[in-house]
């Protein structure tokens, strides 16, 4: 088969509707662990979305990208990598990867006390470093080499034994050990002229991630960046295949955007890129605490979102339709850094509340927007009610609203957990925010 046989006809027989798990699931947790982990080193320069494509890969704030950054002649990754390291091979970085201290079970707690309903660990990165052991990777993978362990299985039980669904990631985009290039410098490079797109690596990917649907049994693909050109047909070792096989696998699965136009269960945007894709039905938004996916060692508080930053971010994207995965980057030794582990226990405390209210929650048409200076607020139907987030972005601790909404109880408003306290009238209502309020306030309005 050549590329790009598969017609939009036959793609389009893959749709089908969302599964309710995923509809009533506003929150996931990536994960990002790597041999990057080792040097988990990189500029933290600002949010994807918000750079010139020239300083974003010289200077590239994503620790997982480090491989390539080293690469570009020139960049403060590259001098770096020789001033510590002496410029060794990167393939050292997953001998020297040992994840000592790994505890699943620890992570996965963690996760779902944050209120997390899906977990993405990544199972092959751009550096084509495998955390299973992958059909056609020999020994550079975690099970033969560094940790020496099935990260990707021990992940899995994890999960599942928490309740929580499983997603996998896997790049199918770029492969730098096994497909090299030139590195990175550009946008078109990644996602075009410097990607693999031949048949031979079409079916070196086909196996990987048939592979993870056979041991796994994920319940989300999530592959990024593109899928090779020569594989997206539904012949043997096909994209279109590889679809039919994981929802017959799984019928309650469901599969990203980033296999190039194919076929998509969702929508994806990063940070602040791809926002365009926050219009469809589905959709999800990924980004990480701080601003690099892998642990970043140069990242520090002021990089960092806190836990209530988090709970303004996840209650914004559940409120425009979508729903939020939020990264965590571990050591190489296997331990959640401290600054991401508070933020996860602190939105863990807020979710306790305000995950009930989110879950099965849509966009408000014409939700009253907040007028005052600081003032933030965001709104959820849902159905027999709706619920409005509330909260001071300065050292403000009131939020009045006049609401003029037809067909509402406004005048029974009320505040559901912690955060503060509400005084409402027939067509208003005043919010005191406590000073120590773990996130937005939650003020429930009854439809009349």
């Amino acid at each position: 088969m050549t590329e790009n046989t598969a017609t939009p006809e036959e793609w389009n027989k893959l749709s089908r509707p969302v599964p309710e798990w995923f509809q009533n699931a506003p929150f996931g947790i990536f994960i990002h662990w790597g041999a990057y982990s080792v040097p988990a080193w990189a500029e933290p320069i600002g949010a994807l979305g918000t750079i010139e494509d020239r300083e974003w890969f010289t200077h590239n704030p994503y620790a997982e990208w480090y491989y390539n950054t080293i690469r570009i002649d020139g960049s403060p990754a590259q001098q770096h990598h020789k001033d510590v390291f002496g410029g060794e091979d990167y393939d050292a970085f997953l001998d020297q990867w040992k994840a000592e201290q790994f505890d699943p079970a620890d992570w996965v707690e963690l996760f779902k006390s944050a209120g997390a309903d899906y977990v993405v660990p990544t199972t092959k990165h751009h550096d084509g470093i495998a955390l299973w052991d992958a059909p056609g990777t020999g020994e550079r993978n975690t099970v033969h080499r560094g940790p020496r362990r099935d990260l990707i299985g021990e992940i899995a039980r994890a999960v599942e034994d928490k309740g929580l669904k499983l997603g996998l990631y896997y790049s199918g985009g770029l492969d730098w050990h096994v497909r090299p290039f030139p590195p990175h410098v550009t946008s078109e490079s990644v996602h075009d002229t410097s990607r693999p797109k031949d048949a031979g690596y079409a079916e070196y990917a086909f196996n990987h991630v048939v592979d993870l649907v056979d041991k796994y049994r994920p319940h989300v693909l999530w592959n990024d960046i593109e899928w090779p050109d020569a594989g997206k047909h539904f012949g043997e070792h096909g994209l279109g295949a590889l679809f039919e096989h994981f929802y017959s696998i799984n019928p309650q699965g469901v599969v990203n955007d980033r296999w190039g136009a194919t076929h998509k269960d969702y929508a994806t945007s990063e940070y602040e890129a791809a926002r365009e894709n926050e219009s469809e039905s589905e959709w999800e938004n990924c980004r990480g605490i701080g601003f690099s996916f892998g642990y970043n060692q140069v990242e520090g508080p002021e990089q960092s979102l806190t836990g209530r930053q988090l709970a303004r971010h996840l209650t914004d994207v559940v409120s425009r339709g979508g729903r939020f995965l939020l990264n965590v980057g571990p050591r190489a030794d296997g331990t959640i850094p401290e600054i991401q582990r508070q933020a996860l226990t602190d939105l863990g405390q807020w979710m306790a509340t305000a995950k009930q209210y989110l879950v099965g929650g849509r966009p408000l048409q014409d939700g009253p927007a907040a007028k005052g200076e600081g003032q933030w607020i965001r709104w959820v139907d849902r159905g027999n009610e709706v619920v409005a987030f509330v909260d001071s972005l300065g050292d403000g601790t009131e939020v009045a609203l006049n609401l003029g909404m037809g067909g509402f109880n406004v005048a029974h408003a009320s505040l559901a957990g912690p955060g503060g306290t509400v005084e409402a009238s027939a067509d208003a209502f005043k919010v005191t925010l406590s000073p120590d309020r773990p996130g937005p306030a939650i003020v429930r309005i009854p439809r009349a």
